[in-house]
């Protein structure tokens, strides 16, 4: 269980899913403009995890669409931002460009100023798809940070270890759940990274204990009486932001740091997510 202690082309879709919000507080929205990304910290409980890795901290950045609407500075303000939080290792969950391949590099040396103790690790979104996810990868991987496209990475301390799994998208049906899962001991505790939420469905198939996930930049416009300017899956319900759970398997999904389609956020000021890693 989670505590919060601070606030065109797509490939065939997976089937959605409608997720219920188990979170009784009510609904804050935040201003509707925000110089900086909110820092928003969250405690997740995991019963598989060894004492070892107690108290990880994990640092997510996610949707930063470097564009028109998303300024290289505004990348370079989150990256510095993110590094104060002196995160154990970071969470790079897609959508680092929009539109344009020319952004690929600059993007990538912003990012590339990241520090963690254990790493970043990164994995790729739909927008990347649509530009360049080859050239992607290697300008991330050219700033060290691991990219893992339907692989793995342990983490390991002492006789725990913590695996790290990332996955491609999942609107590009680019996503191979059983290469990433391939040999890892079915007992030991399991993060994947996934751009979008609607993956969990196979999370939770796969024994996933917690997954980070981005995508939905938590509506970006949220109008009153309205609600969000995205539209609504078939099942009539999106999970949109923060923390939640289906069946084992809990999700974090940030509102990322980048904007699409209109130049602003509204009553959605962008996130960068601290969830630490605690042991019941």
């Amino acid at each position: 269980m989670a505590r919060r202690s601070g606030s065109r082309r797509f490939a065939k879709r997976s089937a959605l899913i409608t997720l219920s919000l188990s979170n009784p507080e009510p609904i804050h929205f935040p201003p509707a403009y925000s110089p900086d990304p909110e820092i928003t910290e969250t405690d997740i409980w995991l019963r598989r995890l060894g004492g070892e890795h107690d108290g990880l901290k994990i640092v997510q950045l996610t949707d930063i669409h470097h564009s028109l609407f998303t300024p290289l500075e505004d990348v370079e303000r989150a990256v510095h931002l993110a590094n104060r939080q002196r995160p154990d290792f970071i969470a790079l969950t897609g959508d680092y460009v929009t539109l344009s391949p020319t952004y690929i590099w600059p993007a990538a040396r912003a990012l590339g100023k990241l520090r963690a103790r254990l790493g970043i690790f990164a994995v790729l979104g739909n927008h990347d798809f649509q530009v360049d996810p080859d050239e992607i990868a290697e300008a991330l991987r050219a700033q060290r940070i691991r990219v893992l496209r339907n692989s793995h990475f342990a983490l390991h301390a002492g006789a725990a270890t913590l695996w790290i799994v990332g996955v491609d998208d999942l609107w590009w049906a680019a996503d191979d759940f059983a290469a990433a899962m391939r040999s890892i001991p079915a007992r030991d505790p399991k993060i994947l990274l996934c751009h979008n939420p609607l993956g969990i469905r196979r999370a939770v198939a796969h024994g996933i204990d917690f997954m980070i996930s981005g995508h939905t930049h938590g509506g970006q416009v949220r109008l009153p009486v309205v609600g969000s300017w995205q539209g609504r899956s078939k099942l009539g319900e999106r999970f949109i932001e923060g923390w939640n759970r289906l069946d084992g398997t809990q999700i974090y999904v940030s509102r990322g740091i980048g904007k699409v389609l209109v130049p602003l956020r509204l009553n959605c000021p962008p996130e960068i997510s601290c969830l630490r890693l605690r042991r019941p």
